[in-house]
């Protein structure tokens, strides 16, 4: 991984490389990520967690030197390494909000006088949690723990949920007791991360020991599970019927699209089965599938399914803006995991308002944490605004103890709501740390339409697709070949291999479905790299160009020119016109550009450079013209120096500080001079970068004709 020469390294979720410490295995893959490409780009929601000491361990992957300790984090020195843009700020290149607006609904299920029988069952297992937890841990006995608040979860979700694990958990305690273990291999140590019906499988499959008189209580449970399955759908199954045909009216769109989540398969069977047997077509995603059989699964929710029922590692990496509605069947206790769930529509592409329903049953202690939590935590987006809110929510360092919480409700539910008020409250705190942390990450930036019309619109696409097609056609002797309308080809190599239904722009590409070829195609970039270089005496190509070719002929050129030191390089393009006078004429040089860019020429044929002196008279001309351009790149790489130069001398002084803590004096003083030594062979190396070297060299040289001159070629 870090010895494949990358050109530029992209990281997502960066803010999870900063770590407890620099010992943290992801800080040092971070580290050397960073020191293995010349260029790094970050990427982070979430950067500044109100934690200072991580947050300047990220920021030392883009500038070590500049970031040596805590007090180095100020925003003045942070700004010009961040660019911040707000989801809800982002446009389009119309001006148009990138992300449509979102309104979630806790959406509170009645048990009805005809689901007696379910809620009594309901409260039976969470009594058997609560008894079953406390033997539990009393014993010592954390997997049988694990198991009980499962179970709570399971009976949340669904009656065939809970009734398959009870059934699973009666096989287990129908093997003799010798044959069972306290301690199984079977759970992983990160169960508590893994995801829900994962955790289901671990738990059940392991042989735990059974806890006084479980095997009783489980077979009663067992019982009134299956007399509930028998009696009808569940209370929630019919309540989500109920929601799905309220959404159809209020959205005018009897075929609208659903997408379901569900923690548990079995729970996402039953719904499957409930709403095929009323005649919505249904589709099933979970983590069993395999990547192929997943995008297929996409597919058919766009184009046929009308409801898409999702485990929560079934919905990893879905794109699905062509839905705007979820609802979430059962919840995870994690916020954060409500979050990834409705970002599978909440996406860039969307088009309508995004709707999120939760589901509760009314009465139960769940409701009463979330419906506190959902106030609260309201109040604080008001107050601090969504980053900050998310900030907190998604902190891996000293993550807040959502699942503790709903544990210690459903155990001790006398003092539910308070203990859901004290975590608001620390999240709140959190909270304004993290407001305040962001103050030193600068501005966030403002964006116009122009901004993302200059994105949008840029000439890349164009220009490969210019070069790439005049570069088959000239190769037809070699084989190739280029063939296609509208901007859609058949290309044929010189190599032989061949791109059917090819597009050079990604927009066409995801629109039609087409391959998009780009300068990361390896093709093009062998083509890039083998591009000719202007000598003396080659032949230079003949032109025609409507608009100049009819007042004016001469030569056009195209000079790089060049500012390299011992560690950078930088680049500027200058292009010239001179007529056959020589005049040097500007803005026909530019039209004349413009014109090359865009196939707005006819080609002639080629015209001999004479002896070579042409191109000594245009480098002459090329290097007077350029002089401005490479006093802007020197002057560029002095403030760069400069800078550099302060960040070190800045660096050192704070490693010099630190030593005076070093308590003895020959530590001390060895370690001083080991500073000095290493000061000096920098300073030395800054004075080596100061020295550069200027280069002027061709890149195209065109003879533009008047139209009378040459023949067609």
């Amino acid at each position: 991984l870090l010895s494949a020469g990358w050109d530029l390294v992209i990281i997502d979720e960066a803010h999870r490389l900063g770590g407890s410490s620099e010992q943290v295995a992801r800080y040092k893959l971070g580290e050397a990520l960073a020191e293995a490409s010349p260029y790094l780009l970050l990427l982070s929601a979430t950067p500044h967690q109100g934690k200072t000491d991580g947050f300047r361990r990220l920021m030392a992957f883009l500038d070590k030197t500049e970031f040596v300790g805590e007090e180095s984090i100020e925003r003045e020195k942070v700004s010009p390494y961040v660019i911040r843009t707000e989801k809800r700020m982002a446009i389009d290149a119309d001006g148009q909000p990138l992300f449509k607006p979102r309104f979630t609904q806790l959406h509170s299920i009645d048990w009805g006088a005809g689901h007696a029988e379910q809620k009594a069952l309901y409260e039976a297992v969470t009594e058997y949690v609560r008894e079953g937890y406390n033997q539990a841990m009393a014993e010592k006995n954390t997997a049988v723990g694990f198991l009980m608040i499962l179970m709570q979860r399971l009976v949340t979700s669904s009656t065939r949920a809970i009734r398959t694990a009870m059934e699973r958990r009666l096989e287990v305690l129908q093997i003799p007791n010798e044959q069972l273990t306290l301690f199984p291999e079977d759970i992983d140590e990160d169960w508590v991360g893994l995801d829900s019906q994962d955790q289901m499988e671990q738990v059940l499959t392991a042989r735990l020991k059974a806890l006084k008189n479980e095997r009783k209580e489980v077979e009663l449970l067992l019982s009134a599970a299956r007399r509930c399955e028998a009696h009808g759908p569940d209370v929630k199954a019919q309540g989500l019927l109920e929601k799905i045909q309220e959404l159809q009216r209020d959205e005018n769109e009897p075929d609208l699209k659903v997408l379901i989540f569900t923690e548990f398969v079995p729970t996402q069977e039953m719904l499957a089965e409930f709403l095929g047997q009323r005649g919505y077509s249904t589709v099933s995603l979970n983590g069993s599938l395999g990547m192929e059989e997943r995008q297929i699964v996409q597919r058919k929710f766009r184009d046929e399914a009308q409801i898409l029922i999702s485990t929560d590692a079934g919905g990893e990496g879905l794109n699905l803006q062509f839905c705007h509605v979820v609802i979430n069947f059962d919840l995870p206790w994690n916020p954060m995991k409500i979050e990834q769930r409705i970002g599978r529509v909440d996406r860039i592409g969307q088009t309508k308002v995004v709707r999120a329903v939760n589901f509760a049953l009314d009465g139960t202690v769940e409701l009463r944490v979330r419906e506190v939590l959902e106030d609260k935590l309201q109040t604080i987006l008001e107050e601090f605004g969504v980053d900050k809110l998310s900030d907190v929510l998604d902190s891996e360092e000293g993550g807040i103890p959502f699942e503790e919480l709903f544990k210690a409700a459903v155990l001790s539910p006398e003092d539910a709501e308070e203990r859901a008020a004290r975590l608001a409250e620390e999240i709140r705190r959190r909270a304004d740390e993290a407001r305040a942390g962001s103050k030193k990450l600068g501005a966030v930036e403002s964006l116009t339409a122009d901004d993302a019309k200059q994105v949008a619109n840029h000439q890349l696409p164009y220009w490969t697709e210019r070069m790439v097609t005049a570069y088959l056609r000239d190769h037809a002797t070699a084989g190739a070949s280029v063939d296609g309308v509208d901007g859609r080809y058949r290309l044929v190599w010189p190599d032989g291999t061949e791109q059917e239904d090819a597009v050079f722009s990604r927009q066409e590409a995801e629109a039609t479905g087409s391959t998009v070829v780009t300068v990361e195609d390896r093709r093009v970039r062998r083509l890039l790299a083998n591009l000719p270089h202007v000598a003396p005496r080659m032949a230079v190509p003949g032109v025609v160009v409507d608009g100049v070719s009819d007042k004016v002929s001469g030569w056009w050129s195209l000079w790089r020119i060049t500012l390299q030191s011992e560690d950078d390089r930088e680049r500027r393009l200058l292009a010239l016109f001179v007529d056959n006078g020589g005049r040097t004429l500007a803005p026909t040089a530019r039209t004349v550009w413009d014109a090359l860019i865009d196939g707005r020429f006819e080609r002639r044929t080629g015209v001999n450079s004479e002896d070579g002196s042409i191109l000594d008279r245009l480098r002459g001309v090329a290097s007077e013209r350029g002089e401005q351009l490479f006093r802007e790149l020197a002057t560029k790489h002095e403030e760069r120096i400069t800078r550099e130069r302060r960040k070190g001398r800045d660096a050192f002084r704070v490693r010099r500080k630190a030593l005076g803590h070093v308590g003895l004096d020959t530590v001390r003083q060895y370690r001083e001079r080991q500073l000095e030594q290493e000061q000096a062979a920098w300073e030395e190396r800054m004075s080596r970068l100061e020295e550069t070297l200027p280069e002027l060299a061709p890149v195209c040289i065109v003879r533009v004709l008047r139209h009378a001159e040459g023949d067609n070629g």
